[in-house]
């Protein structure tokens, strides 16, 4: 994909962020950088919080002028074009619903919904409006990913023959920050399954295609864990091992095993095995959403792998400060292409539902010990 950095006199697109606070939270740490750095293509021109104090900080803080302690006059302000939802997974259903009948384009953080249905909920009523929406799949727009689809696409490895993927969760280990406890309870649909996994396989299947049958395995081996700073020790309610093997549409085997926790070892290793080459990824943490990745391949008569640099046409974004929001930019990048010029850059609802499907699926595998088949996929993102 060649993304332009805006278009000559093209009206920068208006973007309200829900859930914009001012200490911390994914919208400091990778929203706002990215939009700032596609200037030519977005201005924040709204936030909110849940709280006035809150949002009259972020607003002086981010420097943004309109800055709402509710989230209904942000998605009823005439001065934005695009909702991004921010928050935590239990709340992506009403206020991804608010921005849609206010007639707004979404963009969504991942997991979409709180479980399948609440995807496939808010997927339809996407439909129905007929708005782009978008979930923060941001795994597959990371250069090292768009660049392995490329390469599969072109033939590197001949036919692909399987795939095998192994990560860390990072989170779900023996501590965890006091914000981020509610990710150890699997009512709150932000578990290792649907975060670490659901980027991953995300990925995998963007570059592979999708999975047409598997198998699965879950557990939950650390029965407790520790707040960091308090010492309280909390039960887990949340999987820290999943493990999948299936075959891909394509006949491919593939298996996944994430494991909850850092690794002494590997954090992140995922190869693919062709009948003419092969290639490997791997990153120093298990999030291929946040963790840059390096690419290796060999083929033909290459013995061992080699380094393969990422080309420059794959980051479509102005380079990052340290931090999570390299693939936000890129995935904005090419959101700004979908809401100008009507392509399918980035991966919406509808591939959302596609995803939270396979999630879905292992989950019913895992508790029932049986295969389970899934059906046509969605139509996958575009190349450029």
């Amino acid at each position: 994909m060649k993304t332009a950095a805006g278009k000559s006199g093209a009206r920068r697109i208006r973007v309200g962020i829900i859930g914009a606070n001012p200490d911390r939270g994914w919208a400091a740490q990778a929203h706002i950088p990215a939009l700032k750095s596609l200037s030519d293509d977005f201005e924040i021109t709204a936030l909110s919080t849940s709280r006035r104090q809150s949002a009259d900080a972020a607003g002086k803080l981010f420097g943004v002028p309109l800055a709402f302690d509710n989230h209904q006059d942000l998605v009823n302000s005439a001065g934005v074009d695009v909702v991004a939802v921010t928050v935590k997974v239990p709340h992506h259903l009403e206020l991804a619903t608010a921005a849609l009948e206010a007639g707004k384009a979404v963009y969504c953080e991942w997991p979409l919904g709180n479980g399948l249905n609440e995807a496939e909920t808010l997927a339809a009523l996407a439909k129905t409006k007929g708005v782009l929406a978008v979930a923060g799949l941001q795994a597959r727009s990371a250069p090292s990913v768009a660049y392995v689809h490329d390469l599969v696409q072109q033939g590197y490895v001949g036919e692909v023959l399987s795939t095998t993927l192994v990560g860390s969760g990072m989170g779900w280990g023996p501590t965890v920050e006091p914000f981020n406890a509610y990710l150890n309870e699997k009512k709150n649909g932000a578990t290792m399954l649907s975060i670490a996994v659901g980027h991953t396989a995300d990925a995998l299947c963007y570059c592979l295609g999708e999975v047409r049958e598997l198998a699965a395995t879950m557990a939950m081996r650390r029965k407790t864990f520790t707040i960091a700073g308090t010492g309280e020790g909390k039960p887990m309610n949340a999987d820290d091992q999943v493990g999948v093997t299936g075959l891909l549409e394509g006949g491919a085997a593939f298996s996944i095993h994430y494991r909850g926790g850092v690794s002494r070892g590997t954090n992140l290793l995922w190869e693919i095995n062709g009948s003419e080459g092969d290639l490997q990824l791997t990153a120093t943490g298990g999030q291929a959403q946040i963790w840059e990745l390096d690419v290796r391949g060999g083929k033909g008569a290459q013995s061992s792998l080699e380094l393969l640099p990422v080309p420059a046409q794959y980051r479509w974004a102005p380079p990052q400060a340290p931090g999570p929001s390299t693939n936000v930019a890129q995935a904005y990048a090419g959101f700004a292409r979908d809401y100008r010029e009507g392509t399918h850059l980035c991966p919406t609802f509808e591939d959302a539902v596609t995803r939270h499907r396979m999630l879905d699926a292992i989950e019913t595998a895992a508790a029932t010990g049986q295969r389970q088949r899934l059906g046509a996929a969605v139509v996958t993102c575009e190349t450029v």
